[in-house]
């Protein structure tokens, strides 16, 4: 389950109905009833929040939202799209990360899911996270 207050329209999430779970993007929100519009490949629907859970941060969803990645020998890994930078320590230890956007710098953000990153990006950027190249 994902609380209500920490989604944005257009955070990517995992929805589930009837036994079945999608991947989709939030296009609504509903303050009065606490419910959340999610288009999905099937189709827009209204979900609970209890039925919508966060997809965990990894390399594969990095490259999904078209950041480009650099290995060092060290084993560190920094992924970028634009001017916005996040470093790894070594892969996929996404706890001890650093980002950045120009002077705006973040240590260890406790980011562990994918709308999470979407929210500092917004924060720093003031443009929301997408799958779209920069």
């Amino acid at each position: 389950m994902i609380k209500f207050s920490d989604l944005k329209i257009g955070d990517y999430v995992l929805c589930s109905y009837e036994g079945k779970t999608w991947e989709g993007e939030v296009t609504g929100l509903n303050g009065d009833e606490k419910q959340v519009c999610v288009e999905t490949s099937v189709q827009e629907f209204w979900y609970d929040p209890e039925d919508l859970s966060p997809l965990p941060l990894s390399d594969e969803q990095l490259l999904r939202l078209n950041f480009s990645k650099e290995t060092f020998d060290d084993g560190a890994i920094k992924y970028k799209k634009g001017a916005f930078r996040i470093v790894v320590p070594h892969k996929d230890d996404f706890a001890n990360m650093e980002m950045w956007y120009r002077e705006d710098r973040r240590h260890h953000p406790a980011i562990q899911y994918v709308h999470q990153l979407q929210n500092h990006y917004l924060e720093m950027t003031k443009v929301h996270l997408t799958a779209e190249p920069v």
